[in-house]
Parts: structure tokens; sequence; C-alpha cells
């Protein structure tokens, strides 16, 4: 009976099992790990869209007229991109559990701005006082109403101190502010699989925050990893697309792929012990309380024995 020639150099051989027994590439993580989708995203995109053709008729009418509309173009415009950043301030807000209200009530201020805006083109258009304020009020009151205000106080944990949740707002702030300027930066390599990449790091670090957030005393330990190794990372990433965008050394690549490895590990590793620190602690008063629960109900007893 024929046998399958299984030599060194076949493609069944010996080189081809060591090939299979490698261990398999690090796959890289998903983009949107660890971000939920863009609330009102098509209707903000609508709001970018709408005032366009209003720059496209504006010319074609007298020049009084063309001014006006032009203006409420242009507000409408920057009413939108208000909104856009209201939205993702409070869509931070909402994600933390430790949080200040943004400094600027964007979405507020976007409602405002679309009433002006929106007064504007009716009253280019008609010229009646009236009608334009009347367009602008219901105009302000439903953009109000259908994304709703800005969130106007801030949020901590009860039985937390306003000095402990300043603190740990005001250092993850700081730590957010890193993180973007680190994915500005990853940006510039145009490479989609790092920019993947440097997200899934991102998704880790922000599981500290998180961690962080919901016990203020694991700041002191997270200090350095929020502050000079974030950093760290953050400029070796500036220092990499400057490098890798005009070259495109793979080496280079390699390198700052197994950084990344290294940083997302440590990170990881460091959440996970300030969860078991928070279990230990969480075991020693669970102890506590059950050692005086026993001493309490032995001494009740011990009464009921001598009457």
């Amino acid at each position: 009976m024929a046998k399958r020639y299984g030599g060194e150099f076949s493609p069944q051989g010996e080189s081809s099992r060591e090939s299979v027994s490698a261990p398999p590439a690090r796959p890289l993580e998903a983009s949107f790990k660890g971000r939920a989708p863009a609330r009102h995203g098509a209707k903000i995109n609508l709001l970018f869209i709408a005032p366009l053709g209003v720059f496209l008729t504006a010319f074609f009418q007298p020049t009084v007229a063309m001014v006006t509309d032009l203006a409420g173009g242009a507000v409408l415009l920057l009413a939108a991109w208000l909104l856009r950043d209201g939205i993702r301030a409070e869509d931070a807000y909402n994600e933390r559990k430790v949080a200040r209200r943004p400094a600027i009530p964007r979405k507020i201020f976007a409602s405002i701005l679309t009433a002006v805006g929106v007064g504007l083109l009716v009253f280019g258009g008609q010229w009646n006082p009236a009608s334009a304020l009347i367009a602008a009020a219901v105009a302000g009151a439903l953009h109000l109403f259908i994304f709703q205000p800005d969130p106007m106080k801030d949020k901590g944990l009860e039985g937390v101190d306003q000095f402990q949740t300043n603190r740990v707002a005001r250092k993850i702030e700081e730590a957010e502010a890193v993180l973007e300027a680190m994915k500005d930066a990853i940006h510039r390599a145009r490479d989609r699989q790092l920019e993947a990449r440097v997200d899934g790091f991102q998704a880790t670090v922000r599981e500290m925050f998180r961690t962080v957030e919901d016990d203020p005393r694991d700041l002191t330990g997270a200090r350095k990893y929020l502050g000079v190794y974030l950093q760290g990372a953050r400029d070796a990433t500036v220092k990499f697309a400057d490098i890798y965008g005009r070259g495109r050394d793979p080496q280079v690549r390699a390198d700052y792929v197994t950084l990344l490895d290294d940083l997302e590990t440590n990170f990881s590793a460091r959440t996970q012990r300030m969860l078991l620190d928070d279990r230990s602690d969480l075991d020693v008063e669970i102890e506590v309380l059950r050692d005086r629960l026993n001493r309490d109900n032995l001494i009740h007893e011990r009464g009921q024995t001598h009457e």
C-alpha cells in the first residue's frame, strides 16, 4: 500500500510541525473596546449638514438678507459644534463614578445659539421681528428638550469626603487628557492596526480609572501609573509617530507594540492587585463584624443565664 512521504522538507514535515506549535501572535483589540456608540450621532450630523444649504442660497439674495442668512448659518454651525462637545463631556461624566460637572454648559449654550440662528434666518426671510422671536423660542426649547441640559452638579461617592472625591476626579481628568494626546499622536502614524492596539491599551487604563473611583484609597498606589507611566506612554507614542511616519520601519513598529504589551500587562496587574487589596479589606471588615456579633451574642446569653 502506498504511504505518504513525511520527510523533513515535505509539507507535513518537521518544519511544518514547528510552525504549527509556535505561539500565535497577540490579537489586536477592537478599536471600540470599552467605548459605547456615540449618542445622537445622526442628529448631530444633520445639524452640521442643514446650515450648509443656507450658504448655497444666501449669495442669490440682496446684500442685507445675504449677511443675515450667512450669520444665521454660521451661528447654527457653532451650535452644532458646541452640542457635539457637550454630549461628549456628558458621556464622560456619566461613565465615571467620580466626576466634576462640565466647566462650560455647552449643551445649554448650543440651545441658545440654535434659537439665535433660527431667529436670524426667519428674520432675514420675512423681516418680521415677532415671527423671528417665536421661531427662535420654539427652536431653542425643542433643542433643549431633545438633547437635555448639561449635568449641573459634581458626582461623587456616598460616604467619601469631598476632598477625596475632588482629588480623584482631578487626577482622572489629567490622565484622560494624556490619553487623548496619545490617541491624537498615534493617528499621525496612519496605521489602523496600531490605532486599534492603542485603543485596547487605553481601555485597560480606564479599568484602573474605574477601580480608583470605586475606592479613592487606591489613588496612592496608582498615582505613579496615572502619572509617570502614562505620560511616558504618551511621549513614546509621540516619538514613535514622528519616526514611523517618516520611514515606516517595521522594527520600530514591533518595538512600539512590545512596549504597549508590557505597559498593558503592568497596568492590568496593578488593577488586579488593587481589587485583591479591596477584597482583603472587605474580608477584614467582615471578620471584625463577625467577632463583634459573636461577642455580643455571648454576653447576651450570659446575661440571660444569670437572670
